[in-house]
């Protein structure tokens, strides 16, 4: 992983985010940021039940995906986004440095075989299980756990920070980015919505029941075109609690 402040990482900001407005502004400034981000049909999946999901969003979708990646320190994804797509998670489509790959496997069930694993990139396999300190060429960060058995997303934040990292992209999937927003961890979520209807599937989220439509989760966003897709822009720091 470049450093946040080399010319490299410099150049990735101008040239990719430049014109883009509101959109990426809030990626970059000195905070602290996470931002997570989705892609799914019209009526709120994010893959087949079997777990199909190449490719629910357009080459737009994608290619803002990759220039995500590169203007963040870190990418963050769950062991099923491994297991079922087996991602690079660098940064081919567009210019900039790839982010430092962080892999959540609470239970070290993973297989050293995958790509994230194999080609000597900067990358991290979070977990709560003991054993090596390597994964294959990853290097281990043994995580505390919380109450649900779930890894201390906090602490790997705090983590990340004290790395160089302090812009993290939670790329997926669905119970991953879910995770982050209900700690509350998430300052901003992009949401991609594809003109596609597949009438069964995995839900884009995973959150706890509510018992009447008040205790839903509101919020204003701005819309942004990826034709044909529809990316939303939602600033989750501005939502009432």
């Amino acid at each position: 992983m470049e450093d946040e402040g080399s010319p490299a990482w410099a150049a990735a900001l101008r040239g990719e985010a430049a014109g883009a407005g509101a959109l990426f502004a809030p990626l970059l400034g000195p905070a602290r940021i996470v931002v997570g981000r989705l892609a799914q049909t019209l009526d709120g999946k994010i893959a087949t039940r079997s777990g199909h999901s190449q490719w629910i969003g357009g080459a737009g979708d994608i290619r803002h995906t990759h220039r995500l990646r590169a203007l963040c320190g870190a990418v963050i994804v769950g062991a099923s986004t491994i297991t079922e797509d087996d991602p690079l998670l660098t940064t081919r489509l567009v210019p900039g440095p790839s982010p430092l790959r962080v892999v959540l496997d609470p239970r070290r069930r993973l297989s050293r075989l995958y790509r994230v694993f194999q080609d000597g990139a900067p990358t991290l396999l979070a977990t709560a299980a003991p054993g090596p300190d390597r994964h294959g060429t990853a290097e281990v960060l043994t995580l505390p756990c919380r109450p649900d058995g779930g890894l201390d997303l906090a602490h790997l934040l705090n983590e990340l920070a004290h790395r160089g990292a302090p812009r993290v992209f939670v790329e997926g999937g669905g119970h991953t980015v879910s995770r982050f927003l209900v700690a509350g961890l998430l300052d901003r979520l992009h949401v991609t919505v594809a003109p596609m209807i597949l009438g069964s599937g995995r839900p884009a989220f995973d959150l706890p029941e509510v018992a009447t439509v008040q205790q839903g989760l509101r919020f204003r966003w701005a819309a942004h075109d990826l034709a044909p897709d529809m990316l939303f822009d939602i600033d989750l720091r501005a939502a009432p609690p």
